[in-house]
């Protein structure tokens, strides 16, 4: 009987988790795949966005060249974006762009006037934090002209030095003047002139001659007494100027080229609608510039000699001390995107002795003829010589 009673309860508990078994497979597995197979699958609302499809520099007018449009969701619409090619063609990229970015009004400029409006368009260039300084270049100081905005340039000094006194700052030797105590001193110590009648009388003449002396030779140029032997002493001046001694060195490793030449400081306004007036040359005028053939040959452009360069606001002022010291600065282009920290020594008379192992000349009792004071550079192409058959 008992056995039974067991028996029945394991029966009914397996009955139970039979049904139950049953109910989660259909609520859980073949109910819930029914339902969501007949839901209908939600399709997102798109709308086209105007983008840039390359990359467009400051200044370009857009076309259908550099626009086209992609699809986003309506909700990522927000205002001031362009769904129409043609509401954005015509206009002037204010600053650079890059492929792929959706357009916005705040990014687009009806003209130059509109993306000067708050400034110079060199102004939009030049990253923050830096600023635009210009300098003086010439044929050999830009690389024969090769510089080009956009350029990465390393920029050196050519200082020279001199010895000046520290207390007039001017260039040794000093100019010595005769003073007071000169014209005064009495010669007749030294001669053992005294006493009275004529060794007195001489004395006041020779005095008289060494006052007239003194002021006819006014002014002595400074030099140094040099004791050739231990009996006589000799007064040495300088037999020219002061030389400078140069001294080379890099004083901005990296700086990028803004602009070269000058920039533009008056353009032409064009009225919207009104065509220009071609500008008609007279005859003689024509006849100016024209080659044998009659053809007016375009004029030469002139070199720059103005360059401006993007650097720190430190470097502008060490640029600035510079020029008005008169140092030359000279510009070496750099390779693009070489970003190698520069390490170099200044250069001097004394670097390239050592560095390069130069002797000093020694001073020899012979020499070449004809004399040779400058060594003169070939400057016209000598002809080649017909080879002798």
């Amino acid at each position: 009987m008992r056995r039974g009673r067991v028996a029945l309860y394991l029966i009914l508990i397996v009955i139970l988790l039979g049904a139950g078994g049953v109910v989660a497979y259909q609520r859980y597995f073949s109910g819930g795949k029914s339902d969501s197979a007949n839901q209908p699958v939600a399709t997102p609302v798109t709308v086209n966005v105007v983008v840039i499809t390359q990359k467009t520099p400051l200044g370009t007018v857009l076309d259908e060249t550099v626009l086209g449009t992609i699809p986003i969701a309506q909700d990522l619409f927000i205002e001031g974006m362009f769904s129409d090619i043609a509401e954005v063609v015509g206009y002037q990229a204010r600053f650079d762009l890059d492929s792929g970015i959706p357009l916005t009004v705040n990014m687009l400029a009806d003209s130059a006037t509109q993306l000067s409006a708050r400034g110079s368009l060199a102004s939009l260039s030049i990253p923050k934090g830096m600023v635009a300084m210009t300098i003086p270049i010439n044929r050999l100081s830009s690389v024969a002209y090769a510089l080009k905005p956009g350029d990465d340039v390393m920029v050196m000094a050519s200082m020279e030095f001199v010895d000046i006194d520290s207390e007039f700052q001017t260039i040794f030797p000093n100019t010595i003047l005769p003073n007071a105590s000169m014209l005064t001193y009495a010669p007749t110590s030294i001669l053992g002139m005294g006493g009275e009648g004529e060794d007195a009388a001489l004395a006041v003449a020779f005095l008289d001659l060494w006052k007239e002396l003194l002021l006819e030779q006014k002014s002595v140029t400074g030099g140094r007494v040099d004791d050739a032997n231990a009996d006589e002493a000799f007064y040495t001046t300088p037999s020219e100027a002061q030389r400078s001694r140069l001294a080379v060195q890099i004083i901005i490793p990296r700086a990028q080229v803004l602009h070269v030449g000058e920039f533009p400081w008056a353009e032409v306004e064009e009225v919207p609608g009104v065509e220009a007036t071609p500008t008609t040359i007279p005859a003689e005028a024509q006849l100016v510039g024209s080659n044998e053939t009659g053809a007016i040959e375009p004029e030469k452009p002139e070199a720059p000699d103005l360059i401006t360069l993007i650097v720190t606001s430190q470097e502008a002022i060490n640029l600035t001390y510079l020029l008005n010291s008169g140092v030359d600065l000279t510009l070496a282009l750099r390779s693009a995107g070489d970003d190698t920290v520069l390490d170099t020594q200044t250069v001097t008379m004394q670097y390239f002795l050592d560095s390069y192992s130069i002797p000093v000349p020694a001073k020899l009792p012979y020499g070449f003829a004809p004399r040779l004071d400058e060594v003169e550079l070939p400057t016209e192409k000598q002809p080649t010589p017909t080879p002798q058959q």
